[in-house]
């Protein structure tokens, strides 16, 4: 069972019956009531999965993700999928937020935004499966998006992609290609969780707490972020 990030609230209610009164009617229209809402917070509820390799932050990508989207009052969850965790290797992580409480547990299945920290990986893994017809793909590359797009075998799909060079921003931003905090700010420019502004402010916290003596590593993540989510922005 994976670990799950969560927001904790306290319960918001449920219908209420005078016990022994409800007809047999009433409890299919109850029933009813209750599929039809759930289904509709899954249908509000983004789902996201991030593709990268050992070392480049694809783990922490998602967490940072969440616990933003938490501060800003979203009911949150983030995991990673169990492998062997060793330097260069696939790691894959997800996310779901979502404006009301998420009951599901299980692993996601058909993510509308995936990020690809690695665009060597193109070819090998199939970055789009399970996604919707609408999906939208966020690859770490000096490519143009049409490039990708042919790369993937994706002309002629309703798949929007957006590229950046992540690792480059990263380098210039905070002096290694460790691609993940530009991504994350690309990941929320595409989803619209939050405004830049929400994701600075918590992301300095957290990392201010991580970084104390490094204040040059902090402004440079922060600086990668923007970078990333005004590059996505004007896409």
């Amino acid at each position: 069972m994976p670990s799950f990030l969560r927001r904790h609230f306290c319960f918001q209610g449920k219908l209420q019956d005078k016990p022994g009164l409800l007809t047999e009617t009433q409890g299919d229209i109850k029933n009813q009531y209750i599929a039809a809402k759930e289904e509709a917070v899954l249908s509000e509820m983004l789902e996201i999965r991030w593709h990268g390799r050992g070392g480049q932050g694809a783990k922490t990508a998602a967490l940072l993700l969440a616990e933003a989207a938490a501060a800003v009052g979203k009911y949150v969850q983030a995991f990673p999928e169990y492998g062997p965790e060793r330097m260069g290797a696939p790691v894959v992580s997800y996310n779901r937020v979502s404006a009301e409480p998420i009951t599901i547990h299980s692993a996601v299945s058909n993510p509308k935004y995936v990020a690809v920290l690695d665009s060597t990986f193109i070819g090998s893994i199939d970055f789009t499966s399970g996604m919707p017809k609408d999906g939208v793909l966020i690859i770490n590359s000096n490519a143009s998006t049409n490039e990708i797009r042919e790369r993937m075998g994706l002309s002629g799909t309703q798949i929007k992609i957006h590229t950046l060079d992540a690792s480059r921003i990263s380098e210039e931003s905070i002096g290694k290609a460790i691609p993940n905090t530009p991504m994350l700010g690309a990941m929320v420019a595409a989803t619209g969780i939050m405004g830049l502004k929400e994701l600075l402010e918590d992301t300095r916290l957290r990392l201010e707490r991580k970084f104390r003596n490094r204040p040059e590593l902090v402004t440079g993540n922060l600086e990668a972020i923007t970078r990333a989510y005004k590059g996505v922005q004007n896409q």
